[in-house]
């Protein structure tokens, strides 16, 4: 199937503005253009550029991106380089991933803290002393 630039950028919540800028940096390099000099995403380039929304979302900038793109224009003969930035990011997303995890539980616990009924004086108590250190100072 072939999509527009507009249904390919509103299938991955992107602008036609993203996607040109992404193509001009060079990380859309198999998308082809019709007659109209319009350019025309297949099923193929519809994959692709899920991989390069992921890769974005999960925070590799765009110059590795492009490292990436550069490989994959050079057949299998990068395999193992790009392999090796996937790993490689792979590894810091799955770090943030439990850095994230480790703040959420913290979250879930204050939460809980406030729900509790029994913590009101205490929150009213700690609130109490904050202001007459602030008088005072």
């Amino acid at each position: 199937m072939a999509y527009t630039i507009n249904e390919a950028a509103q299938q991955f919540g992107l602008t036609a503005h993203t996607l040109r800028f992404y193509d001009k940096e060079g990380l859309l390099p198999f998308v082809s253009r019709n007659a109209s000099g319009n350019r025309v995403f297949s099923d193929a380039d519809m994959n692709w550029l899920k991989l390069i929304c992921c890769l974005k979302d999960t925070g590799m900038p765009i110059k590795e991106i492009k490292q990436y793109c550069d490989w994959s224009k050079l057949g299998s003969s990068t395999i193992e380089e790009r392999k090796a930035l996937l790993a490689s990011h792979r590894e810091e997303v799955l770090k943030e991933i439990e850095a994230l995890k480790a703040n959420a539980e913290l979250l879930t616990a204050k939460i809980a803290f406030y729900e509790d009924p029994g913590n009101v004086a205490l929150v009213d108590e700690l609130a109490s002393r904050g202001k007459e250190k602030t008088l005072r100072n």
